[in-house]
């Protein structure tokens, strides 16, 4: 994509989504890194549906130390590896006590030593949490970089190096939420619907699917 394309398909996603914002639901910092570590090979929906107890209980990481390490799993066994997921959220509360005070760190070479945060969830919680503008490229934004020709790259961190350099302003706090939910409603893995997508004219994907697949159901009769 051109420059001018590329400020065109942000003005797009924006003019359709204003104040684009996670899925995920979350009370304070802490909350928000605990959700997006147990995020990982989950759907959000099912994230949301195993914290909102946990949440009501669980506010700070010296309140999930009380919790602990059984009492948690109890919560989040609906979530896949909910066992390594648990161990890592007990031990990266640990460190927010021991070595920030209980309080989530704003930089992401702190937040990648706590247990269980990689470079993504570092990035998410930077972004939705302290307004800083970075890309945290999932599934969904390595796809959609790739498929439409915004930020290509062999790897999460090649495509976000390219969306680093090539987002404009005034679109860089919320790039990676429109591209998220592009990702996740539209540009869809297995069959994206481009009959209905707001930059399918900028995207540079070549199996476009401009009509929807006919239903398999039959009609009642």
């Amino acid at each position: 994509m051109t420059k001018d394309e590329i400020f065109e398909f942000f003005r797009r996603l924006a003019e359709d989504n204003p104040a684009p914002e996670t899925e995920l639901e979350y009370g304070n910092a802490y909350q928000l890194v605990v959700a997006v570590a147990l995020s990982a090979q989950a759907t959000d929906v099912g994230v949301n549906k195993a914290t909102r107890k946990l949440f009501a209980e669980v506010e700070t990481p010296e309140q999930m130390i009380a919790l602990g390490e059984e009492g948690l799993k109890e919560h989040i066994k609906t979530i896949g590896l909910f066992n390594s997921k648990a161990k890592n959220v007990i031990a990266l509360s640990q460190m927010l006590i021991d070595e920030f005070g209980g309080e989530v760190p704003d930089t992401r070479d702190a937040l990648v030593k706590l247990p269980g945060v990689g470079r993504k969830t570092a990035n998410v919680v930077l972004n939705c949490w302290f307004g800083q503008e970075t890309f945290a490229v999932d599934t969904h934004i390595f796809r959609v970089g790739n498929r439409t020709g915004l930020a290509r790259g062999k790897t999460p961190e090649q495509v976000e190096a390219k969306l680093e350099k090539r987002v404009p302003q005034p679109f860089r706090l919320h790039a990676h939420h429109w591209l998220i939910l592009h990702g996740r409603y539209i540009c869809k893995a297995r069959v994206p619907e481009c009959w209905r997508c707001p930059v399918v004219d900028l995207c540079a994907f070549k199996q476009k699917v401009l009509q929807p697949p006919a239903s398999r159901a039959k009609a009642p009769k």
